[in-house]
């Protein structure tokens, strides 16, 4: 059986919806270059799959990976978006009560932790046309159809999926950490497509625009009970004056490098650190 040491603990990389691996190739050689095992986990194929069931594949992946490796310790978890639904599903719900699969850590960029409004923007008869026009060819594949997009049903507010997380709850042998981007300067060019704004729910079935979010997910739909999120900006970060306001917002998170060095930070970092909770 191998054995890793704190810093080499195996990461599992765990893209979004309508996305794929090749957003963590800036993170894989940073990753490399510090000695961490990564594993990557892949669901770009399962195209008309629910999140319980890509959970459970990320568990037989895991699994696999194991068996593989020879390895029995701890993993840490890296999700983008709604990676980190489908990675709490698997830990919080699947896994929940008998804790078989032993995690460290579950490091979330920008994710839709309490549903998303989006997700209800796209299925609302007299605003989805418009919202998805606008992000036609940006976050939503050209035709695309909400109604026939399971993950995009499991992400709405109310649904199942989301009901069994918030009954769930966090895993408290998980170090949890929630990184998120904001506008801070109200910059129209930090997401265009928005004018640099946020959809988010106010009420029911009532949305407003906020600068507090990434450009796709708001941090309200980010928080966690007891778990702060670590905001980033491209105007309170130090960052290369070459890199521009948008490559903060959603899309580019797991690309960016201010969000990457905060990940290495967090793999890195010895196993009693946890957070206030």
């Amino acid at each position: 059986m191998k054995e890793c040491t704190v810093s080499r603990v195996p990461v599992v990389l765990i893209h979004g919806w309508n996305s794929h691996p090749g957003i963590w190739n800036r993170l894989g050689p940073l990753l490399a270059d510090a000695s961490i095992p990564c594993w990557t986990f892949d669901h770009s194929a399962m195209k008309k799959a629910a999140v319980p069931e890509i959970a459970a594949a990320l568990g037989r992946y895991i699994r696999s990976m194991r068996d593989r490796e020879g390895y029995r310790g701890p993993v840490d978890m890296v999700c983008h978006s709604m990676g980190s639904c489908i990675a709490r599903y698997f830990l919080e719900v699947q896994d929940g009560a008998g804790r078989q699969e032993p995690v460290r850590g579950l490091i979330c960029l920008g994710p839709p932790n309490n549903g998303s409004a989006l997700a209800e923007l796209f299925n609302d008869p007299c605003r989805k046309d418009g919202i998805i026009g606008q992000l036609s060819g940006v976050f939503v594949p050209r035709g695309f159809d909400p109604g026939a997009d399971p993950l995009v049903q499991d992400v709405r507010p109310g649904s199942l999926v989301m009901q069994h997380l918030r009954n769930a709850g966090t895993r408290p042998d998980i170090i949890y950490r929630i990184i998120v981007a904001t506008n801070t300067c109200e910059d129209p060019a930090f997401f265009p497509w928005f004018l640099g704004k946020t959809w988010e729910c106010s009420g029911r079935r009532a949305y407003r625009a906020t600068f507090e979010g990434d450009g796709i997910v708001p941090h309200s739909e980010s928080r966690l009970p007891g778990i702060p999120l670590d905001v980033i900006s491209v105007f309170r970060e130090p960052h290369d004056p070459a890199l521009a306001p948008i490559q903060y917002c959603h899309i580019n998170l797991p690309r960016n490098p201010v969000v990457m060095e905060r990940i290495l930070q967090y793999l890195v970092m010895p196993v009693h650190d946890t957070v206030t909770r």
